[in-house]
């Protein structure tokens, strides 16, 4: 398979998760006068959404960039993408339970929610972590070079992401909202560390533009 062919099914499987990731907003029947107060109900499901939006549109960012920085594929590298993938595309499943376990409002549901949500979130972020370490194995693979140093201040970050989660999940076991602000705080750190990756990259390029 060519990298373009890889990039292409990706850039689908991305593109689809991120349009149903709002069919979970499904019509009910309003009352007059009653749309201001189910919008007011609905904030916080509307906030999952968004999370859930930033997340996954996060991660095709980062996987944008780690294409860039890919020269050529090989089956493994193919086959750990579809990992990746597969494992993106659980965000959905995890959004929805949150969804639902917020509606009822009951505490064991919201705190299993978030577990795997935070599960998930691990197992995307081992599923980089992956691509990090096979890419940095196989320099045949590589695009460029000469970024070694800087590259080696960011290598670490989707192990850091997993850290986050997992303290999210330890967290559940005694406080739901001390969950969930470190639910959302390691979304907020996948994107600085999409940023810090990012930034390796245009390096990256610009030496490679230099040659």
């Amino acid at each position: 398979m060519s990298k373009a062919r890889l990039n292409a099914l990706s850039d689908g499987v991305f593109a689809i998760l991120l349009t149903i990731l709002i069919l979970e907003f499904k019509p009910v029947n309003i009352h007059p006068g009653g749309l201001l107060p189910l919008m007011l109900k609905q904030g916080p499901l509307f906030a999952m959404y968004v999370m859930s939006y930033v997340y996954v549109g996060t991660s095709w960012l980062f996987h944008h960039d780690y294409f860039i920085y890919v020269k050529k594929t090989n089956r493994t590298l193919n086959i750990l993408n579809l990992f990746l993938l597969f494992t993106v595309t659980l965000v959905n499943y995890a959004m929805v339970l949150i969804i639902e376990a917020l509606t009822n409002g009951n505490h064991l549901d919201i705190q299993i929610g978030i577990i795997v949500y935070d599960l998930v979130a691990m197992l995307i972020s081992f599923s980089f972590l992956i691509l990090y370490r096979y890419l940095e194995h196989h320099p045949e693979l590589q695009n460029f070079t000469g970024i070694k140093d800087h590259y080696s201040r960011i290598r670490s970050d989707p192990a850091r992401s997993v850290t986050i989660y997992g303290a999210s999940i330890i967290a559940s076991f005694f406080s739901n909202i001390l969950a969930g602000i470190l639910l959302i705080g390691g979304v907020i750190f996948h994107f600085v560390a999409y940023l810090r990756y990012s930034q390796v990259i245009k390096i990256g390029v610009k030496k490679n533009s230099v040659k």
